[in-house]
């Protein structure tokens, strides 16, 4: 994968965190959406965390679906406990030179960072306030995938004392503890900011911008430059390839690698078989989404098409969800024959909903509402077997 940096997008959000903007909130918490594989966590990781220690910041950043079968709040406190730990080694260092006494972390010659986030142990806000004190400078924790927080009573638990920790820490003209959350699908991002009873109240989601005509120039003249035979490469022509790839890199570089191979077996131009590439890249989408609508159970297809039409105002047992089951299936359902198909559904791999620790429920890969919407529209929903609409039992 090519190396593009979006750095002057990353130095903006480094004044907005710092509360050194005019405009925006980010001070409090920046909480950025953007759909999977669109470059989200390689900006995280490779431009946006740089561009803060440059400031001065100390970074830590974790990744909540790097093992999704652990507990989100474990990983929080896991990553800011490794943080601590190297700054705790010096710490101890220092007091033996000079005396306890004169250590900065009070204390700090006690704690046990495998503990962290216990009930016997240091809690989140103690220890973002330690690590704060024993970097000496201004602490970003950095959340990617923050909703799965969403899914453990613990993940919920530490998203409500980072909210604490962010009001203890920091003071008008002064930061010291800056958050970024972020998350592919901008519905289950909202639960953390979206009513009272959420962490971040009151906090609003961004999108952040896909990679664009920066991104594509840049591919353009790394074509250019390897290929003289190509030039001018066709910036428009690969442009929309790029977006019809869902201006997903990934993809978008794999399909320009196998166009250019020596092997391929093109000749002239290779802008049409990039875009050809992303047509059926697009298709094949598409096609495993309806494979895998076709290969439920009515009461399962019933039950996702009523969430793909809701979103976020979906509630699986009210009224108005049981008439709906009940018209698509031609019979009623009950709320234990809801809930079996919810369940199933998630435990399907992979799962096609997801589950949040309050009961709440979303499609798992937000892009099956685009798909949703797109047949919607055009007058191709619901998809259909050969033998017809729904069948009326579930065996």
């Amino acid at each position: 994968m090519i190396a593009f940096h979006r750095t002057a997008l990353a130095q903006q959000l480094v004044q907005a965190l710092q509360g050194r903007s005019l405009m925006g909130d980010a001070h409090n918490g920046l909480f950025l959406a953007a759909p999977r594989r669109t470059g989200k966590s390689t900006f995280l990781q490779g431009d946006l965390a740089p561009a803060l220690q440059q400031d001065g910041v100390e970074v830590v950043y974790v990744d909540l679906w790097a093992d999704t079968r652990r507990d989100p709040g474990t990983l929080i406190a896991e990553a800011i406990a490794q943080a601590l730990q190297s700054h705790l080694g010096l710490v101890a260092r220092t007091a033996k030179k000079v005396g306890v006494k004169s250590v900065k972390v009070a204390g700090a010659l006690d704690i046990d960072t495998s503990k962290i986030g216990q009930i016997d142990g240091l809690t989140l806000v103690d220890a973002l306030r330690s690590l704060q004190q024993a970097a000496d400078r201004p602490v970003a924790l950095i959340i990617d995938e923050a909703q799965h927080a969403l899914t453990s009573e613990a993940g919920e638990v530490a998203m409500t004392a980072l909210k604490s920790a962010r009001d203890q820490m920091n003071k008008p003209g002064q930061v010291k503890l800056m958050l970024v959350m972020s998350g592919s699908d901008r519905d289950k991002l909202l639960r953390l900011v979206v009513n009272a009873g959420a962490p971040f109240y009151g906090s609003q989601i961004q999108a952040l911008p896909p990679l664009d005509t920066d991104f594509i120039a840049h591919v353009a003249e790394l074509v250019e430059a390897q290929r003289p035979d190509l030039v001018p490469v066709d910036r428009a022509g690969l442009q929309l390839a790029f977006a019809a790839f869902g201006h997903r890199p990934q993809f978008f570089m794999a399909a320009m690698g196998a166009v250019l191979s020596p092997l391929s077996g093109g000749s002239g131009r290779f802008e049409p078989a990039l875009q050809q590439a992303a047509q059926d890249q697009q298709a094949q989408d598409e096609a495993q989404m309806e494979s895998d609508y076709l290969g439920l159970k009515p009461t399962e297809q019933a039950v996702l098409w009523r969430m793909l039409d809701q979103g976020p105002r979906f509630r699986p047992y009210d009224a108005e969800a049981l008439r709906f089951y009940r018209e698509k299936l031609g019979r009623p359902i009950s709320v234990q024959q809801a809930q079996k198909a919810l369940e199933s559904l998630r435990q399907r791999t992979p799962a096609l909903v997801w589950k949040s620790a309050r009961g709440e429920y979303a499609v798992e890969d937000a892009a099956m509402h685009r798909w949703f919407q797109v047949r919607l529209e055009g007058g191709k929903w619901p998809p259909a077997t050969e033998q017809g609409d729904l069948p009326f039992d579930d065996e």
